[in-house]
């Protein structure tokens, strides 16, 4: 019998190191003070005395981007997942009130393409570089018999750190304003939802979508906004008490997040134009608001609960920033989220 190798199995090692080869000038552009090491070590090395810090608290946090990534492989459209997966988990770290320092990617599938990785790598460097969050590390891991096809699997890690005493939510009370951060569409959730409506609307993902000018599924890939500069240059005035990051369970489930107990949220519907994506995916899908509401973010991907007084200079500081942002509500004494206006 002939000799059986690693290869022979499925696993090839020098594509593996060809990768790493490949994203280095990637991950290079993402270096930001505190670190320390390249990639190709056996752990990432980061110096939070180097970036700026005297007594830090660290926050972590871990996400993927769910079944938009089977959209993503189904369309061959990879670079803009690996911003998503970035996105995901910094707009998590900024509403505890820290600033992304590093992230690390996990890319899992049952035979490495170098240049598909590379795509998602290189897009996981963008998003890196637009939250200020250095790409320090990895891993890449090869498993014939787990994936089928050219399918693959993401996972997310980011470290930040605040000052002691510094986190958020903080103070939150009664009078407090809601600023809500105007989405880039979908983002990373609801996309189980979202396949559903596609094939009962009857088109297929290269028609043209009929709410932008682009193939349906490229208007669907449309990545998840990354929030942390405007909300870290959100935080340098007075008054910001907390962030909610609009994921899955949208703004019903996501704002009482960072409020205290016994306290709720007026929300005005009409304080915002409804995004043509959602007025499509609603109305294909002839879904009511209330599983709008707690399915999609609306076209609000991110809550700031602020002071009253401090809201016009707060609301100034974000859109220097470049958001587009909305007086959305107010925090009430009711202890849960009431809507006015509507959707559509």
């Amino acid at each position: 019998m002939s000799r059986i190798t690693y290869a022979d199995a499925g696993v090839d090692i020098a594509a593996g190191n060809s990768l790493v080869e490949r994203i280095k000038p990637a991950a290079k552009r993402t270096a930001r003070p505190g670190v320390m090491a390249g990639l190709g070590g056996f752990g990432a090395l980061f110096d939070l005395k180097a970036a700026g810090y005297s007594d830090p608290i660290l926050v972590a946090a871990t996400d993927g981007v769910g079944t938009k990534l089977k959209l993503a492989i189904e369309q061959d459209m990879l670079r803009s997942v690996g911003i998503d997966l970035v996105a995901m988990c910094v707009n998590d770290l900024v509403c505890q009130g820290a600033e992304p320092l590093f992230f690390l990617d996990y890319f899992a599938t049952a035979k490495l393409d170098v240049d598909r990785a590379t795509d998602v790598i290189e897009g996981i460097a963008e998003g890196c570089a637009q939250a200020g969050a250095a790409l320090i590390g990895g891993e890449t891991a090869e498993m014939p018999g787990m994936y089928s096809g050219g399918d693959f699997d993401l996972a997310g890690f980011a470290v930040g750190a605040m000052e002691r005493g510094m986190s958020l939510p903080s103070g939150v009370t009664v009078g407090d304003v809601l600023l809500g951060l105007d989405s880039s569409g979908v983002h990373s959730n609801g996309y189980s939802l979202v396949r559903k409506t596609v094939e009962r609307s009857g088109l297929e993902w290269s028609s043209p979508a009929p709410f932008a000018q682009a193939s349906l599924g490229a208007a669907l890939l449309e990545p998840t906004r990354v929030y942390v500069k405007a909300c870290v240059a959100a935080m340098a005035q007075q008054g910001v008490k907390g962030f909610a990051h609009i994921t899955g369970g949208g703004l019903t489930e996501n704002v009482p997040r960072v409020l205290p107990d016994g306290l709720g949220a007026a929300i005005d519907l009409g304080a915002w134009d409804l995004p043509p994506v959602f007025r499509w995916l609603l109305e294909t899908a002839e879904l009511d608001a209330a599983e709008a509401l707690k399915t999609y973010n609306c076209g609000i991907g991110m809550v700031a609960v602020v002071s009253a007084d401090g809201a016009d200079a707060i609301a100034d500081a974000l859109r220097e920033a470049g958001e587009t942002v909305f007086t959305i509500g107010s925090v009430t004494s009711s202890g849960n989220i009431r809507y006015s206006g509507s959707l559509l």
